[in-house]
């Protein structure tokens, strides 16, 4: 560890844990309004907790065991939550996320060439390309621009992501992006009353509805793009970027994946797959901004990195201090706050110390990065932004399952090596050029939708550094 640089004392927002359990109206209340402020002090304090929801008995799993249990050595015991279905498939159908059994196991194998740690290495120019083009946005006369960073770097993300994944085919796309997937995403992923009362699918979710238009907007948009690319590849192959999108489209055949599975994943990418890194950006340099010393050992490396010249395939490895203060935002705001499972058969877990948890057929097991990224019996001060928890020397005593931005088991997030790659390539980039500060009007309080969402925005002062 970086002995000049000293521990943050920075505590970021954070729902206070609940010290009275919610009554049941309360329960509601607080999921459909934000489900972070439901947790009490169990919590964040024991390893497992057995519960009670609308009849549904839950298992709130914290302990790193159990987590591996249940996502790892049993994982073919356990189906994806049937709440969480309810909310993501009306939205990605059978896309990556949501897609199960047969289906799954077919698109996982077909686009798992595309993030293999070599593969995602190959972006880098890109990365850097879009990340450098993105700063023209912030020119100003010397004083700095106040922006939101929460839409800034959705757009960043997701510009990277349409040149890396679909060779630019879809940024042509006219309108405010951000807003369409803050809609989306704030009226289509999160729960309805009727999701938590398991009510059959085809009852109208009312509030969803304000959600359809936008999704059939990014469903037609989506549907262009193919269109455009298969004509591409039927009349002039050797001019189809070698890309996602080609790869999933030359997969359309009875033994590969159909036209509606594309479309569902491409969907999944656009919709989602930038997603979680822009919100874990964002909250990077909130948090940053509040750590002068970070930041000033952040713009130190940058700073050397970017002045030797060294190609920015190898800034992940070379960038320390970036990468740790990355992490570290992604534990205090998980960019998923919840991994939800559902018991297929009795099954049970024994803790090292002889403690047994039985796990009764249709139990709900709930595996959540909030509360275990947060958890005293895991961390010291967990809830102070701190990076030198992930600096090298440190990050080796953080136990796989202790620490879940990404999940964990089959269903690990198939982008981790791209998104890690990505954010430290933006960061570099940004904080090369300017300094980020927060204004009176940044007060963020994070809210779960799809993602840890800042509500309010995160409005911040973005001044230059260099010319």
């Amino acid at each position: 560890m970086d002995a000049s640089v000293r521990k943050s004392t920075f505590e970021p927002p954070a729902p206070v844990p609940r010290t009275v359990p919610p009554s049941r109206l309360e329960i509601i209340r607080t999921v459909l309004r934000n489900p972070l402020e439901l947790w009490g002090t169990p919590s964040y304090t024991w390893p497992w907790i057995v519960t009670r929801f609308f009849g549904q008995t839950t298992i709130i799993a914290n302990d790193p065991g159990l987590i591996r249990h249940v996502l790892v050595d049993n994982a073919s015991n356990y189906e994806m939550s049937e709440i969480r279905q309810l909310v993501l498939r009306p939205i990605l159908r059978d896309g990556l996320l949501t897609a199960e059994g047969p289906v799954w196991k077919r698109s996982r194998k077909a686009m798992a060439p595309v993030f293999t740690p070599r593969h995602a290495r190959g972006f880098a120019r890109q990365m850097r390309e879009q990340s450098e083009l993105f700063l023209d946005r912030y020119q100003s006369d010397g004083q700095g621009v106040v922006r939101d960073v929460a839409v800034d770097m959705t757009e960043l993300t997701y510009a990277i992501l349409s040149e890396c994944l679909f060779s630019g085919g879809i940024v042509s796309e006219q309108g405010d992006f951000a807003k369409d997937v803050d809609d989306l995403l704030h009226s289509m992923g999160r729960i309805d009353p009727l999701d938590l009362l398991k009510a059959p699918k085809w009852i109208p979710r009312l509030t969803r509805i304000r959600g359809l238009g936008v999704l059939r907007k990014f469903r037609e948009l989506v549907r262009r793009t193919m269109d455009h690319r298969r004509a591409i590849i039927r009349t002039e192959r050797e001019k189809a970027p070698d890309d996602f999108l080609t790869l999933l489209l030359e997969l359309e055949r009875p033994d590969g994946l159909t036209s509606a599975e594309i479309e569902d994943n491409i969907l999944t990418f656009i919709g989602a797959g930038h997603e979680t890194t822009a919100r874990a950006l964002a909250w990077t340099l909130y948090c940053v901004a509040h750590c002068p010393d970070v930041r000033e050992a952040m713009e130190r490396e940058i700073d050397t990195v970017t002045a030797s010249g060294v190609d920015p395939v190898e800034w992940l490895d070379q960038m320390p201090h970036v990468r740790a203060s990355f992490e570290e935002a992604m534990r205090l705001y998980p960019p998923a706050p919840s991994i939800n499972r559902d018991a297929i058969a009795d099954d049970r877990y024994t803790a090292p110390n002889g403690e047994v948890v039985e796990i009764a057929k249709g139990t709900t097991v709930l595996v959540m990065p909030w509360t275990l990224h947060r958890h005293e019996l895991y961390w010291d001060k967990p809830r102070l932004f701190d990076p030198s928890r992930f600096l090298p020397g440190e990050r080796e005593k953080i136990g796989r399952f202790q620490y879940l931005p990404f999940g964990a088991g089959p269903r690990v997030c198939i982008g981790a090596t791209f998104a890690l790659q990505e954010a430290v390539i933006a960061l570099a980039v940004l904080m090369h050029r300017f300094r980020f500060e927060t204004t009176p009007q940044t007060n963020p309080w994070p809210v779960q939708k799809l993602t840890t969402q800042p509500a309010g925005g995160l409005p911040m002062r973005i001044i230059p550094r260099k010319p």
